[in-house]
């Protein structure tokens, strides 16, 4: 691999601060599944949507659309606190200071969920979100509060470890490279199993920096094929997917510095592997660029305008980028079933144990 494949990875992962959230994105898909866009299924779950959305002002906005049932209940602590027909929003307020706000959306027929805003918000790090609260295509939905993505967790502070603790995160897997962690080491939850997971281990050091946008792009785009097939990339999340699976006493957290690029394969992997139709991991995937922003534009706002134009898209994410991984699997493994067994070694018998862990429905 070539010492400029990566640089505008690792540079813009370097350029990381840590305070900002925002809304999820919503976008489009662009590559070719099984299932894409496909929305049906006999789930026992009859909500088709269901978010909660934390506001800056302590309120949280409920939405929610159930199929084939009349009445919704939604309660908080034990208590009702919204409710409403099929379809509904409502805003709540005045709710006690937790770590995480849980939500439980009640049908009148069917089966419940349960569900918090999806950014954990820490003082320490700016991308700490969980992966669940998504809907498949068979109308089965991703558990919330089992799989964590992040950023860099340097400057996480005693009270983040606390909470993290609080919220079981049992094992960490670190995405980054050797020079990444030797300069801003992990600080991890106490009892918490930290592992390297070096998505590009043996590549050597990255030093060449893009001269053009077009560059920069390219630069991206095979960083992202090189997760794929490259073989720091296979180990990697062959070990991210074993420490999914085995660890039954979980939370289980992923992440590189920026938990944009190595982290974003990662995620979109496991969510496309849980059957989670392709725009809504689009979506997932993109959503760093919302939460994200604030630190992004500070980067952005100190340097000179052609600078600047460089450095943009290595520290963005594009669909163009999320779509390089998927066009490596198809072009390297055919199928992403096939990605999955001969890529990173989940057969059908651990998909399958995967998918009775964290789906419900």
């Amino acid at each position: 691999m070539k010492k400029a494949l990566l640089a505008a990875t690792v540079v813009a992962s370097t350029l990381t601060a840590a305070l900002v959230a925002a809304p999820a994105a919503n976008a489009a898909s662009g590559w070719d599944l099984p299932w894409a866009g496909q929305h049906h299924g006999n789930s026992a779950i009859p909500f088709t949507e269901a978010t909660v959305t934390a506001g800056a002002d302590g309120s949280y906005t409920l939405k929610w659309s159930a199929k084939g049932t009349k009445r919704v209940e939604i309660k908080a602590n034990g208590k009702v606190v919204a409710k409403g027909g099929a379809q509904g929003q409502a805003v709540v307020t005045g709710l006690p200071a937790a770590d995480r706000q849980w939500f439980d959306f009640k049908p009148q027929r069917g089966e419940g969920l349960r569900l918090a805003d999806r950014l954990i918000k820490l003082e320490g790090t700016a991308n700490f979100r969980d992966a669940g609260g998504y809907r498949t295509t068979n109308g089965q939905w991703v558990k919330m509060g089992e799989i964590y993505r992040s950023d860099a967790l340097n400057k996480l502070t005693d009270n983040d470890l606390a909470k993290l603790q609080r919220l079981r995160v049992k094992t960490v897997f670190d995405l980054r490279m050797e020079s990444e962690r030797t300069k801003d080491a992990d600080k991890v939850p106490a009892g918490a199993k930290y592992v390297v997971a070096d998505v590009f281990a043996g590549s050597g050091s990255f030093q060449a920096m893009p001269k053009s946008p077009d560059e920069a792009v390219k630069a991206m785009v095979d960083a992202e094929k090189a997760m794929v097939s490259g073989e720091g990339g296979k180990k990697a999340y062959t070990q991210v997917f074993e420490g999914i699976e085995r660890d039954r006493d979980r939370a289980v957290l992923f992440h590189c510095t920026a938990g944009k690029d190595r982290t974003g394969w990662a995620n979109a992997s496991l969510l496309t592997a849980l059957g989670v139709p392709s725009e809504t991991v689009m979506a997932d995937y993109l959503a760093s660029n919302d939460y994200r922003k604030a630190t992004n534009d500070a980067v952005l706002s100190h340097l000179p305008a052609a600078q600047a134009a460089v450095y943009k898209p290595m520290l963005d994410v594009r669909p163009e980028y999320l779509n390089a991984g998927y066009d490596e699997v198809k072009a390297k493994y055919g199928t992403f079933d096939n990605y999955l067994k001969s890529g990173l070694g989940v057969d059908a018998r651990e998909l399958k144990q995967l998918k009775k862990d964290l789906l419900v429905g």
